[in-house]
């Protein structure tokens, strides 16, 4: 009897290209964008409301939508019991990296007794460049198909770790772990962005905002489109959508002018990259990250640490 293999794809994307490749076995996409808006632990109907509350206020999905597109796909997940191995699509950024997290956890409450595998965006021997998976080319997706890493026990208990302090109260108890070894190769990096993404402690904006204002300063940008290419373009390791950008810009606005085919920063931004003025106030709402509040804690960059407020 043929081995069954599951092959859990984060986005429609990668998936697409995923079929070319013809591998055998059941396909499951993973259709979320967990490094945004509340989540907890389990992946069950309180969750699902949290979730559809979160994404219908911030991004105009309906609970329709998140239902026949995200937990339609986790409840076949959830059904399935008879494969002998599985194999995880994610990139390298925070986007994926949360969401491959919270698919582990997903299984780990049914089995996770069988071979589980990474194929993950890096650079492989013979190739180039450095690119998403998405960008691959079917010869180069089936290289990285061939050399996934194999997940070991302990690989697997990192992970429901991080979920679990990433749905938790207290992100100090994740950054402790930015040291920790595994076969995620990316995961390092991925909590130290998410650690950034806290306001600074001086100017109350956070690491990725404050890069984005830079290239303001720095770069001939013409419009908010223009500049929506650069900050997606130059954004690191969060791994952002357009759409998540773009509400990123929105509340970025008032330290910058659109006028005469040119944006510009106002004397709000140009405050704000010097130093000289904390925005937090101004900038304060009910933004959250997993399981708290993105201005309960402040980040020192001085001190490399998290502040709660």
């Amino acid at each position: 009897m043929s081995e069954k293999t599951l092959h859990i794809v984060n986005g429609d994307g990668l998936a697409e290209q995923m079929q070319e490749l013809n591998l055998p076995g059941e396909l499951i996409i993973w259709r979320e964008l967990l490094c945004e808006g509340p989540t907890t632990r389990k992946l069950n109907d309180k969750f699902f409301k949290m979730r559809k509350k979160f994404l219908l206020k911030a991004y105009d999905i309906s609970a329709e939508n998140y239902e026949e597109r995200f937990i339609s796909e986790v409840e076949r997940l959830k059904a399935m019991d008879d494969y002998d191995k599985v194999y995880l699509w994610f990139e390298y950024d925070l986007f994926c990296h949360i969401n491959m997290l919270a698919a582990i956890q997903v299984l780990a409450n049914k089995r996770m007794d069988m071979p589980v595998y990474l194929v993950c965006s890096k650079k492989l021997k013979g190739e180039k460049e450095f690119q998403p998976l998405c960008q691959l080319s079917i010869s180069e997706l089936k290289n990285h198909y061939e050399n996934s890493i194999v997940l070991t026990s302990e690989d697997i208990g990192v992970a429901l770790l991080i979920w679990e302090l990433y749905c938790g109260d207290d992100p100090l108890k994740l950054k402790a772990q930015i040291k920790t070894k595994s076969n995620f190769e990316y995961l390092s990096s991925c909590i130290r962005a998410h650690i950034e993404r806290f306001p600074n402690s001086k100017t109350g904006i956070n690491s990725l905002e404050r890069n984005i204002l830079k290239l303001i300063e720095s770069r001939e940008i013409t419009s908010r489109n223009h500049l929506l290419g650069y900050a997606l373009q130059h954004q690191g390791y969060y791994g952002y959508s357009d759409s998540q950008m773009q509400r990123k810009l929105d509340r970025l606005s008032l330290f910058f002018s659109e006028n005469e085919n040119k944006i510009q920063l106002t004397e709000k931004g140009i405050q704000v990259l010097n130093g000289k003025k904390n925005f937090y106030r101004e900038l304060l709402n009910e933004q959250v990250y997993g399981g708290v509040r993105k201005f309960d804690f402040l980040y020192d960059p001085e001190l490399n640490r998290l502040l709660k407020l």
